[in-house]
C-alpha cells in the first residue's frame, strides 16, 4: 500500500516520532511501576495497559489500508482479553497465590484465547509478508522454537513435573512458556523470512521476545524454582503493551502485512552462529546433565533429533532451492520470456546435437525461419500488448503443426524458428511450409477481435557439418528472399542467395555516410504539359556515385536504405536540395515566366516519420517557395500499409498547401477505391501501362479509363516513361495532362539543365 493509498482513505500515516513518544511514555510508566511507590504502581499499569489500547486502535487506522488491518484487530482482542485477566487477578488477590489454586484458571481461560489471538494474529502477518514459500527461515524459525522449546522443557517445565511437591496447577502454569515458543517461532520467521526489516518489525519481534520472558519468569515463580516477585514478569508484559502499539503506530507497520520482496544474501555470521549454537548446546546439555525419568529422557531425546533433523531438512531444502534456482537461470537463459518457447542458444544446442548424429544415420536438418508480414503495423494499429498476444498466438499455433521431436523456437522479435530432422529423401520441410502458409490465412483470434497476419519463411537444409548459426543465417537469408518475392511465402536457400547476402551487405557499408561524403546528388528529369509542350516542373530523383562501387542504381540503394531508416536523413536532404534548386531556377526566370514545380519522392519511412509536416513546412519557410511549388510523391502501396495513419500526415501536408501525387499508380492496391479519401492532386500512371500505348496496346483501355476516372474526380495525370513521339501523341489525344520520360531528357545534374530554364518551350 502507498503513502497515496492511506490519504484515499481520509487521513494521512502518522511520523514515526509518534511511535518513539509513545514507547518513552510507556518505559517511564513501566519504570515507575517497578521502582515507584506501591500506590503508584496500579494506576502505572492501567495507564500503560490503556495508551497501548488506544495506540493500537490509531495506528492501524492511520497507517494501513481497511483490508490490511485484521492482524491489528486480533491482537486488539487479545490485548482487551489480557487486561480482563489482569482486573481479575487484581479484583481476586487468591488467583496469583503462589502455589496456584484451582481459582487461577479463571484469569487463564482469558490468557489462552488472548495467545491464540496473538498467534493467529502473527500467523497472517507472516502469510501477507512472506512472498516465497521456499523460504529458509521457516527452517531457521522452526530451529530456534526447538531450541527455546528444549530449554524450557529442560529447565522449567521438566523440573515442575518431577517434583512430587508441585501441584497440577503448577504444572499448567509451567507450560505457559510453550505457548510462547510457537509465537517465537511465528516471529522468528517474520524476522528471518527476508524483505525490509525496519523499526515495526523490531518493536513486534522485541515484544514477543518480552512476553516469552514474563511467562518465563512466571512459570519459574509458580513452580516454586525460584524466588522472586511477581513485579519483573508483569514489567515484561507491560512492555508487551507498549512495543506491539508502537509497533502499529510506527509508519513501517505496512511492511507487516504486505509482501515483501526476497532478497537473496549469504547466510550472516550472526545467522551460522545462531544455528550452530542451536544444533550444539541442546546436545551439550544433554550429554552433560544426568540421567533422569524414561520420559524426560525421551522428551529432551526427541528435541535433539527433531533439532538435528530441522538442520538436515535445512541442509536439503538449500540444495534443492540451489538446484531449483540453477534450473530456472538455465531456463531463462534458454527459453523466450513471452512464449516460453525455446530462444536461439537453446535452438543452436539442438541443431548442434543433431549434426553431429546426421552424418551417421543419415539425417537431414531443416530450419523454416518464419518472418511475421507488417508486424510492426498490428504493434502501431493496436499497441505492444495485442502485439504480444498475437506472438504467443501464433508460437501456440506453429507447436500444433509440428511433431514432438520438432524444435519451436522464437529467436527475436517477430522471428520463429521450426528445427526438423528427417530421412533426406523426404520433402518435410517443404511440406510443413506449405501447412503454415495455410494456416496463417486463418485469422487469429485476439482480445480486439480477429486478425489475419501473413507469414514469409524461408528454409534453409544440411545432412551435417554446417553449423548451427550458419543453418540459422541461411534461412533467414531465405526469407529474406520469400519476403522479396511478396510475401505470404517461402524460398529455399542456394549458395547464390549468400552472395547476393555479401553483396547487400557491402552496398549498405558503403552506403553508411555517403551522404557526408558528399557521394549523393540530385537529379532532376524535365515534366512537361503535353498540350502546351512547355516544361512544367522537374521529378527530382537521388544518384549515388561510390569511389568504391561506381555508380550505383536507385533500384539497389533506395531499399536498403529505406529498410535501415538511412532513408529519414537522406530524403530530408534531398527535399531541401531540391526546393533550393528551384528556387533558384525560379530567380533566374522572373517572375513573369511560367510558374515551375519540384516534385520530390517520400518514402514510406518518411511517411511514417512524425517530423515529416514539420520539416516541410522550416523548408519551405527557409527558401520562400510557394507551397504549391512542391509536389510530394508517395507510393499507393505506402499508403495503403496504414491508411489511416497516412491520412493524418497527408491532411497535414495538404494543409500546408504542398501538391500531393499518387505515384505509380495501378502497380499496387487497387487504389481507385480509396483515391477519393486521400487529399492528392496528381495521379502518376506507371510507365509498365504507357510502354505499347499508341500501337493498339493491351494497356490502352487501362489507361483511358485511368484518365477517365483521375479527371472525373478533378485530379491531373502524368504519364511516366514517355519514351516516343507516338506514345506522347497518343496521350495527347486522350487528354492526358503532363508526361515526362527519355523522349524530353533523362534525369540530369541542375547544370545540364540551363536549356530548360532559360527556354520556356521544350524541343
Amino acid at each position: 500500500m502507498t503513502r497515496a493509498d492511506v490519504i484515499a482513505e481520509g487521513s494521512a500515516p502518522l511520523r514515526a516520532r509518534w511511535a518513539w513518544v509513545h514507547v518513552a511514555v510507556g518505559l517511564v510508566l513501566v519504570t515507575i511501576y517497578c521502582a515507584g511507590p506501591v500506590w503508584v504502581q496500579a494506576p502505572a499499569m492501567v495507564l500503560a495497559m490503556l495508551t497501548g489500547m488506544a495506540s493500537l486502535y490509531v495506528g492501524p487506522n492511520r497507517n494501513l489500508a481497511r483490508s490490511d488491518r485484521r492482524p491489528f484487530q486480533m491482537i486488539r482482542v487479545a490485548g482487551w482479553l489480557f487486561i480482563v485477566a489482569t482486573a481479575i487477578r487484581a479484583a481476586v488477590p487468591s488467583t496469583m497465590n503462589t502455589p496456584p489454586t484451582a481459582v487461577a484458571l479463571i484469569p487463564n481461560s482469558f490468557i489462552v484465547p488472548a495467545y491464540l489471538c496473538l498467534g493467529y494474529a502473527f500467523l497472517v502477518m507472516l502469510r501477507r509478508r512472506r512472498a516465497d514459500d521456499d523460504d529458509p527461515a521457516r527452517v531457521d524459525a522452526v530451529l530456534v522454537g526447538l531450541a527455546a522449546a528444549f530449554v524450557t522443557w529442560t529447565f522449567v517445565i521438566s523440573p515442575a513435573v518431577q517434583s512430587s511437591n508441585l501441584s497440577g496447577y503448577q504444572v499448567l502454569d509451567a507450560l505457559f512458556p510453550i505457548i510462547d515458543v510457537v509465537i517465537l517461532i511465528l516471529v522468528a520467521q517474520l524476522m528471518l523470512a527476508g524483505g525490509v526489516q525496519q523499526a515495526a518489525l523490531w518493536l513486534m519481534i522485541t515484544a514477543a521476545a518480552c512476553m516469552f520472558v514474563g511467562d518465563l519468569l512466571f512459570s519459574l515463580r509458580d513452580a516454586q524454582l525460584i524466588d522472586i516477585s511477581p513485579t519483573p514478569s508483569n514489567a515484561a508484559f507491560l512492555l508487551m503493551f507498549v512495543l506491539i502499539p508502537a509497533s502499529a503506530l510506527h509508519p513501517s507497520t505496512r511492511t507487516l502485512v504486505q509482501p515483501q520482496k526476497i532478497v537473496v544474501r549469504d547466510m550472516s555470521r550472526l545467522r551460522m552462529t545462531v544455528i550452530g549454537l542451536v544444533v550444539v548446546v541442546p546436545t551439550i546439555v544433554t550429554s552433560l546433565m544426568p540421567l533422569g525419568s524414561l520420559f524426560n529422557d525421551l522428551i529432551r531425546a526427541g528435541l535433539c533429533a527433531m533439532i538435528v533433523l530441522s538442520v538436515l531438512g535445512r541442509v536439503v531444502r538449500s540444495n534443492n532451492s540451489r538446484v531449483k534456482a540453477e534450473r530456472m537461470t538455465r531456463r531463462r537463459a534458454t527459453h523466450d520470456a513471452l512464449t516460453d518457447l525455446p530462444n536461439r542458444e537453446m535452438l543452436s544446442e539442438t541443431v548442434a546435437a543433431w549434426a553431429d548424429r546426421a552424418t551417421g544415420e543419415h539425417l537431414e536438418i531443416s530450419l523454416l525461419f518464419i518472418d511475421l508480414d507488417r508486424f510492426k503495423m498490428i504493434n502501431d494499429h493496436w499497441g505492444p500488448e495485442v502485439g504480444d498476444e498475437l506472438l504467443c498466438a501464433v508460437a501456440g499455433r506453429l507447436g500444433e503443426q509440428v511433431r514432438a521431436q520438432d524444435v519451436v523456437a522464437r529467436i527475436g522479435g517477430d522471428e520463429f524458428v521450426i528445427a526438423l530432422a528427417s530421412a533426406s529423401h523426404l520433402r518435410l520441410a517443404e511440406s510443413l511450409a506449405d501447412r503454415l502458409l495455410d494456416e496463417f490465412a486463418k485469422p487469429f483470434t485476439l482480445s480486439v477481435g480477429e486478425v489475419v497476419v501473413s507469414a514469409s519463411i524461408g528454409v534453409a537444409k544440411s545432412t551435417g557439418g554446417a553449423h548451427a548459426l550458419e543453418l540459422i543465417r541461411d534461412a533467414d537469408t531465405a526469407m529474406y528472399k520469400a519476403k522479396g518475392s511478396g510475401r505470404n511465402a517461402y524460398a529455399l536457400f542456394d549458395t547464390s542467395l549468400r552472395e547476393q547476402v555479401r553483396d547487400r551487405v557491402k552496398l549498405e557499408q558503403a552506403l553508411r555516410g555517403a551522404l557526408e561524403r558528399g557521394e549523393l546528388a540530385v537529379h532532376f528529369q524535365p515534366i512537361v504539359d503535353i498540350a502546351a509542350d512547355e516544361l512544367d516542373g522537374f521529378e527530382a530523383l537521388m544518384r549515388w556515385n561510390s569511389p568504391e562501387l561506381g555508380f550505383v542504381s536507385p533500384v539497389e540503394f533506395i531499399p536498403i536504405a529505406e529498410e535501415t531508416g538511412m532513408i529519414v536523413e537522406m530524403g530530408a536532404w534531398m527535399l531541401r536540395e531540391s526546393v533550393q534548386q528551384l528556387q533558384q531556377w525560379l530567380d533566374v526566370r522572373g517572375p513573369d515566366a511560367r510558374p515551375l514545380h519540384v516534385s520530390v519522392n517520400v518514402a514510406v519511412r518518411q511517411l511514417r516519420d512524425g517530423s515529416l509536416v514539420t520539416l516541410v513546412d522550416d523548408v519551405l519557410r527557409d527558401t520562400g517557395l510557394p507551397p504549391q511549388a512542391l509536389w510530394l510523391e508517395i507510393t499507393e502501396s505506402g499508403v495503403m500499409e496504414d491508411i489511416e495513419a497516412a491520412l493524418l500526415t497527408l491532411n497535414a501536408l495538404h494543409s500546408l498547401g504542398v501538391t500531393l501525387c499518387i505515384d505509380d499508380f495501378g502497380t499496387g492496391y487497387s487504389s481507385l477505391s480509396y483515391l477519393h479519401r486521400l487529399p492528392v492532386g496528381i495521379v502518376k500512371i506507371d510507365r509498365s501501362f504507357i510502354n505499347d500505348v499508341g500501337e493498339t496496346g493491351t494497356n490502352e483501355p487501362i489507361v483511358r479509363a485511368v484518365l477517365a476516372m483521375t479527371h472525373a474526380m478533378g485530379h491531373r495525370v502524368v504519364a511516366e516513361g514517355v519514351e516516343t513521339e507516338l506514345q506522347r501523341n497518343w496521350l495527347r489525344d486522350q487528354g492526358c495532362d503532363l508526361v515526362q520520360g527519355w523522349f524530353y531528357g533523362k534525369a540530369e545534374r541542375p547544370e545540364n539543365l540551363t536549356s530548360w530554364i532559360e527556354r520556356p518551350v521544350a524541343a
